[in-house]
């Protein structure tokens, strides 16, 4: 697989403001980058740390764009190593990509700021999420969502309107915001990838699809309580962390009034 760079022109334009760091309001930071890397499925994960200088004022995104964009990539005990791959395609917060957990929270890393994070000890770890299998380094394979989503015929077909849909258009416009980032399924205490119990994500997406189709409504209704209402324990992690700010408890409330 290839290595993935994004925002080239953006990293050098990084590179020029980090120079003259110290003429600018933001000072220099230096921190120890320690990301979880795999090489494929069957190898073991193993911690490789790199470090860095620059502003705080740029994204995770753009922090591993930073470390990739030499022709050598170092690491912190001075040996060459490999470009780390991840995935990208917005960098603006709008297509769910560059999902990971940083400091062990599940974010994505173009809408994560290093002046956000708290650093005691001037580190941050960037790992890839857990709940799904690592194709390389910090790329995930997340087709379980849309292969869940297949097999119970979550899908709209036909156009049907129900009795009060005119009520309801804000809220479908909402969840219709939806990346698939999985950010939800990775805090999510109840999920694990492979069993019965398919999220928040499923709730929003049984919720859209009976609203706009509602002669699937009673068949929807059998499969959402099989794969989400019984085991859903409402910890509500899902709503804190959705970077659209979904309001997946609406959406459950009006689920279990139809």
């Amino acid at each position: 697989m290839e290595p993935t760079l994004c925002n080239m022109t953006g990293i050098e334009n990084m590179k020029t403001e980090n120079s003259t760091a110290s003429t600018m309001t933001h000072p220099t930071v230096r921190l120890k980058i320690k990301i979880l890397r795999q090489q494929s499925q069957p190898e073991k994960p193993y911690w490789e740390n790199f470090d860095y200088e620059g502003s705080n004022e740029i994204t995770v995104a753009s922090l591993l764009d930073f470390i990739n964009f030499n022709d050598d990539i170092i690491n912190d005990k001075g040996e060459k190593t490999t470009r780390i791959n991840w995935e990208c395609s917005c960098l603006q917060g709008m297509c769910g990509s560059c999902a990971m957990v940083i400091n062990e929270k599940p974010a994505l890393a173009c809408e994560t700021f290093l002046k956000d994070l708290k650093n005691p000890k001037n580190e941050i770890t960037i790992c890839p999420l857990k709940k799904f299998p690592v194709i390389k380094d910090l790329i995930v394979d997340r087709s379980s969502i849309y292969e869940n989503l297949k097999k119970s015929n979550i899908f709209i077909g036909e156009y049907k309107k129900g009795k009060n849909e005119n009520d309801d258009f804000r809220h479908q416009y909402d969840v219709s915001k939806c990346l698939k980032c999985a950010l939800c399924l990775e805090v999510c205490p109840n999920y694990t990838s492979g069993n019965s119990f398919f999220g928040s994500l499923f709730a929003n997406e049984c919720y859209l699809v009976s609203s706009r189709n509602n002669e699937k409504l009673s068949e929807i209704k059998k499969i959402y309580k099989e794969h989400f209402e019984k085991s859903c324990s409402k910890s509500l992690a899902c709503v804190d962390v959705c970077p659209m700010k979904i309001p997946t408890l609406a959406s459950i409330a009006k689920m279990n009034k139809k």
